[in-house]
């Protein structure tokens, strides 16, 4: 009796041990689980799609732009073709006997004869006069540049 006293005043100082138990969780019916099931399976149904679908959008977009880098090749390529053309063209073009023709042809030009060729004979005198006066320029002098030149004067 005195440990039936004992415990009582124990379960009663200590009421959690005895009420440790949680309240039992709602049971669900069969339907509510299987409408969850279908929900979960549902959502990842979703998701699995939405992955296989942002995958295929980014292989498409490395596609779009392999394709549009091959272009570009192609295009660099072609360019590289005609630059080298022009080149050639701009070097035949630049040829004397070229040059000849077309003043022939296109301007009706037509090389001097002996008779058209005149020769003048010019004295050998140098004709470049020299300089008489002697320019001198000022412009700012530091302190020693102005001492030589007191020392000069």
């Amino acid at each position: 009796m005195v440990d039936r006293i004992v415990r009582g005043q124990i379960e009663r100082e200590n009421p959690k041990k005895k009420n440790d138990k949680k309240p039992p969780k709602k049971q669900l019916t069969e339907k509510q689980l299987k409408t969850r099931a279908k929900a979960e399976i549902a959502l990842k149904v979703i998701l699995i799609l939405g992955i296989f679908f942002v995958m295929t959008l980014r292989d498409s977009e490395k596609d779009q732009l392999f394709t549009q880098i091959k272009t570009l090749k192609a295009e660099i390529t072609q360019l590289n073709k005609d630059n080298d053309q022009l080149e050639i063209s701009i070097q035949n073009s630049l040829n004397l006997n070229t040059i000849e023709q077309a003043a022939k042809d296109l301007l009706g030009m037509q090389k001097l004869t002996a008779k058209q060729t005149r020769y003048i004979n010019l004295p050998k005198k140098d004709y470049v006069e020299p300089r008489v006066e002697e320019v001198v320029v000022e412009g700012k002098k530091n302190i020693f540049e102005k001492i030589i030149g007191i020392f000069k004067k």
